[in-house]
């Protein structure tokens, strides 16, 4: 160790970094991902499937915001071919909320962030 404490070398710094603009930098980082957050958070990601006789709109919070099902789709008898539509398409919303946040959050650069 050093006279003047820390690591010997280092000047009472890491690697030339003063403490304090560490600090600044993740402070304007942790600022800069919740202002990405929020703007994800207001957008809307829509699918579809079946040739667009399902449509399903949710929001960057992952909330489903509107279901459209066309009538002709609609078959009484056929109840289990309306479910899989939806949940298709559900599911495909679902990850291009995930692709969005992935891409977005993809530039900080933290391991085990996403």
């Amino acid at each position: 160790m050093s006279k003047r404490g820390g690591f010997p070398g280092m000047g009472g710094n890491f690697g030339g970094m003063n403490i304090n603009q560490l600090m600044k930098e993740a402070k304007k980082m942790q600022a800069d991902m919740e202002k990405t957050q929020e703007e994800l958070a207001i957008k809307d990601f829509e699918a579809t499937a079946g040739g667009g006789a399902v449509s399903v709109k949710v929001s960057g919070r992952k909330e489903i915001k509107e279901i459209t099902i066309k009538k002709d789709v609609v078959d009484p008898d056929d109840v289990e071919m309306l479910q899989d539509l939806i949940i298709t398409c559900v599911n495909e919303a679902l990850r291009k909320v995930d692709s969005a946040q992935a891409s977005s959050f993809g530039k900080y650069n933290i391991p085990g962030l996403m």
